[in-house]
């Protein structure tokens, strides 16, 4: 497959939506299901979840750590009382990856009219919401997506995307990745306050998670629990790699092991559709020499819920070193990855 040239990258699809604005007017049109508000951000912004099917009952007579501790997750999730898996699917942890938010508003519009907003069905969303409850986030970070006053960085330098996404420090060099992160929260040392954060300058994906600081940790992590997630997604960017999945820290052998089952699955129908998936290898063991890997967003999603969480880094299509996707591969990975989760998790066919 070939390059794509800066040129091609820069002209915008229709279907290419991810505006605060957007979300909006997508949030209007929702009929099948039901719109709540999940939070309200640093900055005052409305945070949106889409809720499809209806809630399930658990039985429950523990959390999911003393669950575990049990011996018995049972306690936690009994899942004979009602077998519908529960999928939460979220976009714009970080402001500036835009990709996420624009393939939630295309999953939603395929839930509620049978094709995305180019058109193209690859869901039955009929079959889909009689055998899912599914809870969906276009933007988690509404501080950081208002922060980014672009709706494409399809073309864009590395230089410049570091800038709207990661910021930069008060002396005005760039804050970059992954030093962004040295310093947490940031607000107090950033000239330019990029779209990972969010008004206080906190990174979700780095909270502090047994005391969280920012209300928008709170509030997802309450959804994850008290829906007893099964699979969480977050959509985020990764400038110029191959589309994948990464690895989650700090969880069971064997979610692992079916996250990585997912993974090969994935890669099997994105190489029969000619588009770009990388499977990582199974890490069987967390830190075992040099810094220890981040328990991040994902691992503390896993350890409220029992739940698959899971991070999906697709291409971002910059002017930059590496492969280059165009926006309807990213589009076709995003909706082919949400088509696979319906079909692993648990008997669509």
């Amino acid at each position: 497959m070939e390059k794509i040239s800066t040129s091609e990258a820069q002209e915008m699809p229709h279907y290419w939506r991810n505006s605060l604005l957007h979300i909006e007017q997508a949030l209007k049109q929702v009929k099948r299901g039901q719109v709540r508000s999940l939070a309200v951000s640093a900055g005052g912004r409305e945070i949106a979840v889409v809720e499809y099917g209806e809630k399930q009952p658990y039985n429950r007579l523990a959390n999911y750590n003393s669950a575990c501790g049990a011996g018995d997750t049972r306690y936690y999730k009994d899942k004979t009382i009602n077998n519908r898996p529960v999928i939460l699917i979220i976009g714009g942890i970080h402001g500036g990856e835009l990709e996420g938010v624009a393939a939630v508003l295309n999953l939603i519009h395929a839930l509620e009219t049978g094709t995305d907003l180019r058109g193209k069905q690859l869901i039955d969303a009929d079959r889909v919401l009689e055998q899912f409850r599914l809870l969906l986030i276009p933007c988690m970070n509404p501080d950081g997506r208002a922060r980014v006053p672009v709706e494409s960085v399809l073309g864009m330098t590395m230089e410049e995307l570091r800038y709207f996404v990661q910021g930069a420090w008060q002396d005005g060099s760039l804050c970059g990745w992954p030093d962004c992160k040295a310093i947490h929260p940031i607000l107090e040392h950033a000239g330019h306050l990029g779209g990972y954060f969010n008004d206080n300058g906190i990174n979700m994906m780095h909270d502090q998670f047994f005391m969280p600081w920012a209300e928008e940790t709170k509030a997802l992590l309450k959804l994850a629990d008290e829906e007893a997630v099964d699979v969480s997604v977050q959509l985020h960017g990764g400038t110029n790699v191959v589309n994948q999945i990464l690895n989650t820290a700090y969880i069971p052998l064997s979610v692992k092991r079916k996250q990585l089952e997912f993974c090969e699955q994935l890669k099997k129908v994105s190489d029969e559709r000619g588009l770009r998936y990388l499977v990582n290898e199974l890490n069987e063991r967390d830190g075992e020499a040099g810094c220890p890997p981040s328990f991040n967003l994902a691992s503390a999603m896993h350890h409220v819920s029992g739940g698959m969480s899971m991070v999906y880094e697709t291409n971002m299509g910059l002017d930059a070193p590496g492969e280059c996707y165009g926006y309807e591969e990213i589009m076709d990975s995003h909706m082919t990855l949400f088509e696979q989760l319906f079909l692993f998790n648990y008997s669509i066919e």
